[in-house]
């Protein structure tokens, strides 16, 4: 028997559904609509149907225009025609726009119907199992290799975390739905600086000068954290944005036959602004100072990007600045300094948010190793507790 995976029909007659239902209701979940707008709400709500049957013909809103819908909101819905013969072309046309994955024509026997549904639910459970595979596969990549800049270089990864932060407020500001290449090219942007020696590494953060060796190793950077994600599935649009995050949004100082102006990815014109940003607070600018020198360098930004940016520093909610003991710390509060061991070490660099494993890493620690005071930004509800 086939596992209850809910089947929406849709159909402006009522016989029609309730046949449907009679040939399906032993192996689904069934769900019915009487016309497109009433199974969009169904197909909207929490529990989106596997399975999208909707008849051709009805009021108002077509077969299908209404699984083309249907696909914009629920592209996992496997999506099912039913039409009569003088609806054919329609149909035909339909399957070729990639809008249904089978059409049945009427009157369907029930033997047909129901093993075309099955064949949809099938489907449904390719397309599921295939996408939480890959998803596994890239999460459990992405943190093993941060995992490792965590370890190895501190300073680093406490820039990738504070470039994804900000890539993050950009993408709700954008008004974004898909936003995930553009977090983890921002969280592997910096996974090739574990090449580096500390000292250039060092430098490079804080924006000292660099010898032209050094010079020359920071220049091979890019190309490394290319090659180390060149194996990793379904990374093709973050290798795109990390390739031209570098690019001058103008086309100055580019390579030749990169691409300029919204020609490049919209994710490598966000990476560049948080990113330059960053590279100037760690440079020992102010906040203000910092978005004034990206407002005037003219040319090397997304002009309606920065605006959406500098609108984002302008209005951020100021944040309460706490020094603390490491037994006062709580989750939800950022690292407004790096953590130091109390021979100077960095532990675990500014901008990062406490969570449950930071504090739990920081305090299996031997006793006297974390210099404290902390300081860090308390959010508005806990500042009055501190």
């Amino acid at each position: 028997m086939t596992d209850q995976l809910q089947v929406l029909c849709v159909d402006d007659e009522p016989k029609v559904l309730e046949g449907l239902v009679l040939n399906l209701r032993r192996h689904f979940r069934v769900s019915t609509a009487m016309n497109g707008q009433a199974g969009l709400d169904i197909v909207e709500g929490n529990d989106p149907p596997a399975v999208v049957v909707s008849d051709m013909r009805m009021p108002e809103m077509d077969g299908a225009t209404f699984l083309s819908q249907v696909k914009e909101c629920s592209p996992d819905s496997v999506r099912l025609l039913l039409t009569g013969q003088t609806d054919i072309e329609s149909a035909i046309a339909a399957v070729n726009h990639g809008q249904v994955f089978r059409f049945l024509t009427k009157p369907c026997n029930a033997p047909t119907f129901l093993a075309a549904v099955q064949a949809a639910a099938e489907q449904h459970r390719l397309i599921t199992s295939e996408r939480v595979l890959l998803e596994q596969t890239l999460r459990g990549s992405i943190k093993a290799l941060t995992d490792i800049l965590s370890l190895t270089n501190p300073l680093a990864f406490g820039r990738a975390v504070r470039l994804k932060q900000a890539s993050a407020e950009m993408v709700t500001a954008l008004g974004l739905s898909v936003s995930w290449q553009i977090e983890v090219a921002a969280m592997l942007s910096q996974i090739a600086c574990v090449t580096l020696p500390p000292g250039t590494h060092e430098k490079l953060y804080y924006g000292r000068p660099l010898t032209n060796e050094e010079a020359e190793m920071v220049q091979h950077l890019p190309g490394l954290a290319l090659q180390l994600l060149e194996n990793i599935p379904r990374l093709e649009a973050v290798r795109a944005i990390l390739q031209a995050s570098a690019n001058n949004f103008d086309g100055s100082g580019s390579p030749p036959g990169c691409a300029k102006g919204e020609a490049t990815p919209l994710g490598a014109r966000v990476l560049k602004i948080v990113g330059d940003y960053d590279a100037l607070e760690a440079s020992g600018l102010e906040p203000d100072a910092a978005v004034g020198t990206l407002k005037a360098r003219r040319g090397r930004y997304d002009p309606k990007l920065l605006d959406v940016f500098v609108r984002l520093k302008t209005e951020a909610t100021p944040r309460g600045l706490s020094e603390l003991g490491l037994a006062s710390i709580r989750p939800g509060m950022f690292l407004a300094k790096g953590v130091t061991s109390t021979s100077g070490l960095l532990l675990v660099a500014r901008g990062q948010e406490v969570n449950v494993g930071l504090l739990h890493r920081l305090r299996n620690l031997p006793k006297g190793t974390v210099r404290e005071p902390i300081t860090v930004f308390v959010p508005a509800e806990e500042s009055t507790k501190c």
